[in-house]
């Protein structure tokens, strides 16, 4: 980084070798942490994908609460391998190293994710267990079609999450992993990870059901984990009944709500405004429309991106898809939608709009459709939408 990064006041610049020099001389030396399990533990930066990052504190208390809560100690066997994929300063990934440790399970990593390489370190690390997000799910499910069946035989459980999983992409991962245990893990940084979850059970429950309110729980997040609670409100802060809309909040002692600029975000009573969209069913299944800033509000109507996102990614032409707010002088919003095509596929905008309207209302036809190489995410596989809304606000060059 040196001759990259410009000197300013209050920035220390130190060479890699330097830091770990200094790392490695202090390692035997005794440690001064504090005891106080209020201490500050890490800083996270939220990933930012609708907006600028904040820094989420998570103390160790917080962290603790979850680990010792979700995680049986030592339970790992001898030979599983934990292959770790994500980036290290993400909750995931800061999840991952503390189960991991806590579990006495082996853990494998990998650099930046690219689906052939973590194919290839799955097999010969003989991993066993492993956490992607869905984008990286589908993109290793592509791998593994276009080898013809070879698998991923070490492989006994997947958890999964950071964003809503198309159905049609676990239903195939199941097909192609059978002796896989599946698991929708939802959580968030400022919540110290995992806060509902969707069990292996749940998942082949729903999968072999002809009930459509069971098959449906496979795009559900699951229940929520005995160490939290969950409620859903409307926007007058008004406790909502099952099936019914509204903001997810969450209370327990893994969850933080703390920002370093902003302080604490939990009310009076402990709970944390997630800033998710969702309802719970009348078993208590979490079932999220997505972020409550991607919410399309057009004439007062609200309108979730991802009911509009599944019909798309149902066209079999169809390989990814997002929908976001576009300006709309009538409506004041309207629904925008990205598109990438499977290569050697083609479909007009025109077909698209007709299959929405087709399954959907009329408010939720994409009134602007627009054909991409590739969308846009960050490195945790979450669709960066303000980049999108961006262009899609801008007029197509002439």
């Amino acid at each position: 980084a040196e001759g990259r990064i410009q000197p300013r006041e209050g920035l220390t610049l130190m060479k890699r070798a330097d830091f770990l020099a200094a790392a490695e001389a202090a390692a035997g030396a005794a440690s001064t942490a504090a005891e106080d399990p209020a201490t500050i533990a890490v800083q996270l930066f939220t990933s930012g994908t609708t907006g600028a990052p904040k820094a989420a504190v998570l103390r160790h208390e917080n962290l603790s609460a979850y680990i010792i809560g979700t995680v049986e100690f030592g339970a790992a066997e001898e030979t599983d391998a934990n292959l770790v994929s994500v980036p290290p300063y993400h909750i995931a990934g800061i999840s991952a190293i503390l189960s991991s440790t806590y579990a006495a399970r082996r853990m494998a990593t990998i650099g930046a994710f690219e689906p052939q390489a973590w194919v290839r370190a799955c097999r010969a690390e003989s991993a066993s267990n492993a956490f992607v997000v869905p984008t990286m799910l589908s993109r290793i499910i592509d791998v593994l079609d276009g080898e013809g069946g070879a698998g991923l035989p070490s492989l006994r459980a997947i958890a999964y999450g950071g964003g809503r999983m198309p159905q049609a992409t676990i239903e195939r991962a199941m097909q192609l992993l059978p002796q896989v245990d599946f698991t929708n893990a939802y959580g968030l940084t400022e919540t110290s990870s995992t806060v509902a979850v969707l069990g292996p059970d749940d998942h082949r429950l729903a999968i072999a059901s002809d009930d459509p309110k069971i098959r449906r729980r496979l795009s559900s997040a699951g229940q929520p984990t005995g160490a939290v609670e969950i409620q859903i409100r409307d926007e007058d802060n008004t406790v909502l009944g099952p099936e019914e809309a509204g903001l997810v909040f969450v209370r327990g002692p893994q969850v933080s709500g703390e920002y370093l600029s902003l302080g604490s975000q939990l009310d009076a009573e402990g709970w944390f405004p997630t800033r998710d969209r969702g309802f719970l069913d009348a078993e208590g299944y979490l079932y999220l429309d997505g972020r409550a800033d991607d919410v399309i509000v057009r004439g007062g109507e609200n309108i979730s991106p991802g009911e509009v996102e599944d019909v798309l990614l149902a066209h079999p032409a169809v390989a990814d898809a997002a929908v976001v707010a576009v300006p709309d002088d009538q409506w004041g919003e309207g629904v925008g939608a990205a598109v990438v095509l499977i290569p050697g596929q083609a479909v007009s905008a025109e077909v698209l709009q007709d299959l929405v309207r087709s399954q959907l209302r009329s408010s939720r036809v994409p009134q602007v459709i627009r054909f991409y190489d590739a969308l846009p995410y960050n490195e945790m596989g979450k669709v960066l939408r303000r980049v999108i809304r961006d262009d899609l606000a801008e007029p197509v060059p002439a």
